[in-house]
């Protein structure tokens, strides 16, 4: 297989033939929120109350906004808060514990996004875009090419439902909150740059401007967009960057992973050293580990290599088992190669810890998100 050159634009997201979603509430900041709502014909004050209804308690449903005025609510919720993802088919597994959602969204584009929850945590991970133009050669999702990309309000709304089911006790362990999100679900989230960094800022403004969580909490997952990489390490908010490497070598990284072909592996973990260097905060690795494709062990080493010549305690590897893909001429690395491929990592002083693979058996692990009707 050979690697062909991606040309990307990071100044603008790029739209598909579907169209643009309609406006939402979650799409304006504050100050637009409030002109939105006095161009209804409404007193400003009326955009807080609707953000506490959104942000706070989770709904966007005008009969639970009992603080407003009938009229009142059904026009605002009508002229601000349009359906834009609808619950197509839901699978569990892990007694419950783990959800994975297909949504059908506005124009009848479809996404996935599959909720976790763990003793001490819960993690939602969502989708940026229907399907992913970036083909890497293992993703289930590569393999659709790119619809579009998805709205603010789009990807928001994923999260609002998961937080929302959370909190009505709906996956078993009773009533929770959500504690974390990762992009990476559908799409290559530095791809779609400005609707994902507007997410990111109503994840973690204060409620009821936002959902009030901790950036720390937050992660977003690259294949390796220098541009959009160094960008984010100015944006002053301090997420979790994930670079999804899967070969330490650009002859073969390129083949797994063609965006390659413009930025090397030096340069993605370059410019995963400089986010760290910029914010502080420890970069993760991820490495899909494919038997007898990436899982040699002169790979392990320079990968280890690679990671410690640029410093310690800046970085941490997470080797994930490959995840089953229909029609896929590749499978996970026998348990041996890969216990053996942790442990030079973790010689070369790098912190590694196998990627649990939870939800694998209804196609919602790492690398599955087809977004398959049946």
């Amino acid at each position: 297989m050979t690697g062909t050159p991606v040309r990307l634009d990071l100044s603008s997201p790029t739209r598909g033939p579907r169209g643009k979603p309609p406006k939402h509430f979650v799409d304006l900041t504050p100050e637009q929120r409030v002109a939105a709502v006095t161009e209804l014909g409404e007193k400003p004050f009326r955009a807080k109350q609707l953000a506490t209804h959104y942000f706070t308690h989770l709904t966007s449903d005008p009969a639970a906004m009992t603080d407003l005025p009938k009229a009142t609510r059904d026009k605002l919720v009508e002229g601000l808060f349009p359906t834009l993802l609808t619950a197509h088919r839901t699978l569990t597994a892990d007694q419950g514990t783990t959800v994975k959602t297909l949504w059908h969204l506005f124009d009848g584009a479809k996404v996935e996004s599959v909720l976790m929850r763990y003793a001490n945590r819960t993690t939602l991970c969502i989708s940026s875009q229907a399907g992913c133009g970036l083909a890497c050669a293992f993703c289930a999702t590569g393999q659709l090419g790119l619809t579009r990309n998805l709205s603010t309000a789009e990807i928001v709304e994923q999260v609002r439902a998961a937080a929302r089911s959370l909190a009505d006790g709906e996956v078993p362990g009773g009533p929770t909150r959500l504690t974390n999100v990762v992009f990476m679900g559908m799409g290559e989230p530095l791809a779609n740059y400005k609707a994902v960094m507007e997410t990111v800022r109503r994840l973690v403004a204060p409620t009821p401007d936002g959902l009030g969580m901790s950036a720390r909490n937050v992660t977003v997952s690259t294949v390796g967009m220098v541009p959009a990489m160094d960008k984010l390490a100015n944006e002053g908010i301090p997420v979790t960057l994930a670079l999804s490497l899967h070969a330490p070598d650009d002859e073969l990284r390129s083949e797994l992973v063609p965006v390659n072909t413009r930025w090397s592996v030096d340069e993605a973990i370059d410019s995963a050293h400089r986010y760290f260097e910029k914010t502080g905060r420890r970069v993760s690795i991820e490495y899909a580990l494919i038997r007898d494709v990436n899982d040699h062990a002169w790979r392990a080493d320079l990968l280890g290599e690679k990671l410690a010549a640029r410093g310690t305690g800046w970085v941490h590897c997470n080797p994930i088992p490959l995840n089953p893909v229909p029609n896929s001429r590749w499978t996970a690395s026998d348990p041996q190669v890969e216990r053996e491929f942790v442990a030079r990592l973790r010689a070369h002083g790098i912190p590694t810890t196998v990627r649990d693979t939870r939800g694998s058996e209804i196609d919602g692990a790492c690398g599955q998100l087809a977004a398959e009707e049946d």
